[in-house]
């Protein structure tokens, strides 16, 4: 007895999607799963909640808290900086040959993290970068005097910024593309300046995109780890370098406690991460 036909085609459309499901489930659910239980389990196996006690240590909140500042800065630069370029390509007056070269970088650029982009960094910023010295030899200008360090918690920033920012204006120039041109219309009949319609109508309908985005970057910018490994190693007390090097057994001592550690930072990612797919929902019900 043959399925019918609608169900046969309700399966191929499942089947076209099984090999992700099975991807996540193995390399996302699963081991997160391990890293949850595990935050809530001795070494023998037996339940406690010492691991989670065991994050209020100096040196844990700590690197929480330079985690948090990074991610919560780099996030706030780069949605400020990638608002104004995605709404200059789109609502501005550039000319439309930009859009496309920009929007294409944009996508390039907010994956080029990791070890390429720290190299990057230090050859152009670093103590003898391209820039440094040439600022140095040309110019007189010690970047160092002026407290300028790219190993440092703003160096960090900065090196963010590069994949912060194109990600702020791929994910916001929907939005933009989405305010209505009668709206505009509209305000500008009812004899609205151009500053009274983006503080009345446009910011409180694109406010949920942007809040939403912010809080992908700082998602986005709390879980990134070879960046900040291959930037700073371990001068810098980050989250993310502390579970490193727990991973390579250098600190903390207790496996249970780097599960703890990494569930810490699971929940306060996928905090970020609810909270920007609940603010998408309400962005699009005026976006439509």
């Amino acid at each position: 007895m043959t399925a019918p036909l609608w169900l046969r085609g309700h399966a191929l459309r499942w089947l076209g999607i099984l090999p992700f499901l099975v991807f996540a489930f193995l390399f996302l659910i699963l081991p997160t799963l391990y890293i949850v239980v595990g935050a809530f389990r001795t070494p023998a196996g037996d339940f406690t909640l010492d691991n989670i006690i065991g994050l209020n240590t100096a040196s844990i909140r700590n690197a929480y808290w330079v985690s948090l500042k990074v991610s919560f800065l780099s996030a706030l630069l780069g949605c400020l900086i990638g608002f104004s370029m995605a709404a200059a390509i789109t609502l501005g007056r550039l000319p439309r040959q930009v859009r496309n070269p920009l929007l294409t970088f944009s996508g390039v650029a907010s994956n080029f993290a990791g070890v390429p982009l720290a190299f990057a960094f230090i050859a152009t910023l670093g103590p003898a970068g391209l820039i440094t010295m040439y600022l140095r030899t040309e110019f007189g200008i010690n970047l160092r005097v002026y407290g300028w360090n790219l190993l440092s918690t703003w160096g960090l920033i900065i090196t963010y910024l590069f994949f912060q920012i194109p990600l702020m204006i791929l994910i916001i120039t929907p939005a933009l593309d989405g305010l209505k041109r009668e709206w505009r219309e509209a305000a500008d009949i009812l004899g609205a300046s151009s500053l009274q319609y983006w503080r009345i109508v446009a910011l409180p309908i694109l406010f949920p995109s942007i809040l939403g985005t912010m809080a992908l970057l700082f998602a986005n910018a709390f879980g990134a780890v070879a960046t900040a490994i291959a930037l700073t190693g371990p001068s810098l007390n980050i989250a993310p370098i502390l579970l490193y090097a727990q991973i390579r057994g250098d600190v903390l001592g207790s496996p249970n406690l780097g599960y703890a550690l990494a569930f810490g930072m699971i929940v306060i990612t996928g905090a970020a991460n609810m909270l920007y797919i609940w603010l998408r929902i309400r962005s699009e019900r005026w976006l439509k």
